[in-house]
């Protein structure tokens, strides 16, 4: 159990540091973009640079499109920001002293929940307004694989918090 822990923890701040860095990428590409902010037109207005801050070295190269900006570029930062977090939350359930609790069990299904029913919609939806390459649907699949796994590991959590508790009333 003890390696488990050490690997968890590990991925625990990767994925703290993954959703940060996701976060603070969508805020700063919002504060720019709607400022205009270290924004600098390429090729002929077709494309944008957001530039590192306070420089004019490209940060992020995006088509200047209204659709691409939000449904290719801001929803991912957005959805993967989230997923990070919200995975961090689920190896951060691998180290605690108890497992088997309710706040555990609820990381795991907001998890879950996450995985089986956002990805999808989204995907779906940026369709209609942008063009989705194949590689894409595939993500979609992985996260429903993901939630379904996460999924079978909260009812696990589940019948051992039941046990766990039914020990308790005998002690």
């Amino acid at each position: 159990m003890n390696q488990t822990k050490i690997i968890s923890k590990v991925l625990y701040y990767i994925c703290i540091l993954l959703s940060a860095g996701y976060l603070i990428t969508l805020a700063y590409s919002v504060f720019c973009l709607t400022t205009g902010f270290s924004v600098t037109p390429y090729k002929n207005d077709q494309y944008l640079h957001i530039n590192y801050p306070f420089t004019e070295n490209p940060f992020m190269n995006i088509e200047n499109n209204n659709s691409y900006i939000i449904f290719s570029f801001l929803l991912v930062l957005v959805s993967y920001g989230i997923f990070f977090w919200l995975s961090a939350l689920v190896f951060r359930v691998f180290f605690q002293s108890k497992l088997f609790t309710k706040e555990n069990i609820l990381h795991l299904k907001r998890f879950y929940m996450y995985n089986i029913f956002i990805p999808l919609p989204v995907v779906i939806t940026a369709s209609f307004f942008v063009e989705v390459e194949s590689i894409v649907w595939g993500l979609v699949f992985i996260h429903f694989m993901l939630g379904i796994f996460c999924l079978f590991l909260a009812n696990i959590f589940k019948q051992g918090l039941h046990l766990q508790n039914e020990q308790d009333l005998f002690i």
